[in-house]
Formats: structure tokens, C-alpha cells, sequence
């Protein structure tokens, strides 16, 4: 039913932008169950020669993204379990650029002084890229591999994707890398491994490898204490509250925590005029239940921005999902 419901949200949103294609995954937080997985364009397994071959390939398992500011809670909580910052601190992002070698980082506004909160509320590149200046190049890297990226999920799908994660000193890493990997850019994740990151942060710390087979998962393995994960957690829930930048994922009678990502899609030479838009979200957030993911690719039509595009699928396919499942509110 959960699938159903997620085909249904992602083809309407495809449908409504334009958008080329798009994936959502939806886990079991308590398990790292796969509840759901759907990729459009899609075809039919009985007529398989009707469809075009570039419809057959499983995106959320074999496809990468840059997957953008989704980065910056984990950016976050590498800060916070160093001990290099605490949910108090203060950043001053202005005017509303850093350098980063020869290149800038912007964000959309000059947002000011930020606590840590408002990094993540606002999503400020400025304000990860201040949090991963204090962190050692192995430290941020260490931290993000036990998160899952840059390795395979473990779920036994074929041709599962890694990602690409290059390490420091390698020759994918350069003097830029870290800056730019805090707030998503110069890394690949798929969608599945996004989710998985994400549900551990629901989950106290506790990573689990995503299951397709119910029933047959793996015990899971710590990799962030649960009280900074818990402080991460109510972080990301100011993104669906007002002045967040995806109230659309707000859920009326549920704490919803999530964060969006809008990146743009790279191309010969840099980057392209085309975004790759996600959402990822947990719910209910004082005691997460489902980890969903919903990303999609190349907005034509309207906006571009995760917020008003990926958002809503979030929120559309949690709404009947947590109804199904009879999970009650929390808000």
C-alpha cells in the first residue's frame, strides 16, 4: 500500500513539473526495512521490449546524485560529536559568501549571524563550510564513511551503486573538497543510502543495512551517540516549521524533521543549469517511524527548489502512510 502510494505521489509531481525522472524510497526505522522503492520513468516486467532500456535500471539503488544540503545535518553532527561546536554556537555568515580556494561559497541570502540550529533551518552553505573548518580532513572523512557513504548499502540488491566518496590525499580530494562535501557538492550518494544515513539519525545512532527481505536484517551498528543524534533530530524539525525551507512537508498532527537538498546537476565542465531536487525526512520526529527519501530530476515546469518540489511528494505519501500504519500523532 505504501508503494502504491509513493508510485502514485511521484508520478503526479513528474507529471505536474515536467521533471525527466525521479525515485522515493521510504524505510522502516526500527529495522531498515525497504517499505517502499519506486523510479519513474517505469516499465511494465510482462512487456519488458515496449519500454525504453533507460526505464529498467532501479535509480534509487544504481544511480548517483550529488545529494546537496541533505549533507548538512550530518556536517552538523560531526561538529558536535568533535566537540568543536555545540547547538549554541554562533556563525556570522556574512555578507553571504566564503571563499573556498579560487571559487566562492554562496548562500541564496545573507542570513547574518546563524546559531547552529539556523544552519540547518535556513540551509546555509556558509554556515556548514564555518562547521567543517573546525573539523581535520580525516576527522570529516571517518565520519561520513560509518554513515554509509561511499560504500554499498549492504542490501543485496544487484548492481548496487557505492557512490564515489574520495578520500584525503587521494586523487579525487583536493583543497577545496571538504567545504564543499559539507553542504553536498563533490561527492555521489544514491537515494537508498541517503535514506539509510538518515534513518540511523531517527534511530538513535544506530545504522541499519537496508533489507528487502522482511524479517531478515542485520543488528544494526552504532555511529553517532543517541543524544547528539536526538539534538540533530530537533534541529531538522525547524526545517518544516515556519521559516524552514520545506513548510510543505509539515504534516498536521505530526512533528516532521527533514531537510532539503537542491543541487545543481553537474555537466562537461561544471554545472549545468539543471537541479536535482530532494527531500528527506523523518516522521513522527520525537519517535521516528518511516525514513523516506524523494528525489527528482530536472524541474521544468514551476520551481526548482526541493522546497516546493520534492516536499510535497514527502508530505503526501507520509500523511497516508502514517494513517495506514496507525501511527499516532505526535503533535
Amino acid at each position: 500500500r505504501i508503494q502504491y502510494l509513493a508510485h502514485r505521489e511521484l508520478r503526479t509531481a513528474i507529471n505536474e513539473t515536467g521533471a525527466s525522472s525521479g525515485s522515493a524510497v521510504v524505510l522502516d526505522v526500527a529495522t531498515g526495512e525497504v517499505l517502499a522503492m519506486v523510479n519513474l520513468p517505469t516499465f511494465n516486467p510482462n512487456s519488458v521490449g515496449t519500454s525504453p532500456r533507460d526505464a529498467h535500471r532501479n535509480r534509487a539503488v544504481t544511480d548517483l546524485l550529488e545529494p546537496g544540503s541533505t549533507m548538512k545535518p550530518l556536517t552538523v553532527a560531526a561538529g558536535l560529536e568533535a566537540g568543536v561546536i555545540t547547538p549554541t554556537s554562533m556563525f556570522n555568515t556574512s555578507p553571504g559568501w566564503i571563499a573556498n580556494g579560487r571559487y566562492r561559497t554562496t548562500d541564496t541570502h545573507n542570513y547574518g549571524v546563524l546559531d547552529t540550529t539556523g544552519i540547518i533551518r535556513k540551509s546555509s552553505n556558509v554556515g556548514a563550510s564555518l562547521v567543517a573548518k573546525r573539523l581535520g580532513d580525516r576527522q570529516f572523512y571517518d565520519f561520513m564513511r560509518r554513515f554509509g557513504y561511499g560504500h554499498v548499502t549492504g542490501s543485496g540488491f544487484p548492481g548496487e551503486a557505492a557512490g564515489l566518496f574520495p578520500a584525503p590525499g587521494s586523487p579525487g580530494w583536493s583543497g577545496t573538497s571538504k567545504q564543499t562535501m559539507s553542504y553536498g557538492y563533490g561527492l555521489n550518494a544514491t537515494p537508498l543510502q541517503i535514506a539509510a544515513a538518515y534513518a540511523a539519525l531517527g534511530n538513535g545512532g544506530l545504522l541499519h543495512q537496508p533489507s528487502f527481505v522482511k524479517d531478515q536484517h542485520n543488528a544494526p551498528k552504532r555511529v553517532l551517540d543517541a543524544k547528539i543524534a536526538n539534538e540533530v533530530l530537533h534541529m531538522m524539525q525547524t526545517v518544516t516549521e515556519p521559516g524552514g525551507t520545506a513548510t510543505q512537508a509539515a504534516i498536521l498532527g505530526y512533528h516532521v524533521a527533514g531537510k532539503t537538498g537542491t543541487a545543481r546537476q553537474a555537466s562537461a565542465g561544471g554545472y549545468a543549469r539543471r537541479y536535482t531536487t530532494t527531500f528527506a525526512g523523518l516522521v513522527p520526529a520525537t519517535q521516528p517511524r518511516f525514513a523516506t527519501v524523494v528525489v527528482i530530476n530536472d524541474p521544468q515546469a514551476g520551481s526548482y527548489f526541493a522546497g516546493l518540489v520534492s516536499a510535497p511528494v514527502f508530505r503526501s505519501v507520509m500523511e497516508d502512510a502514517l494513517r495506514l500504519m496507525d501511527v499516532p500523532p505526535d503533535d
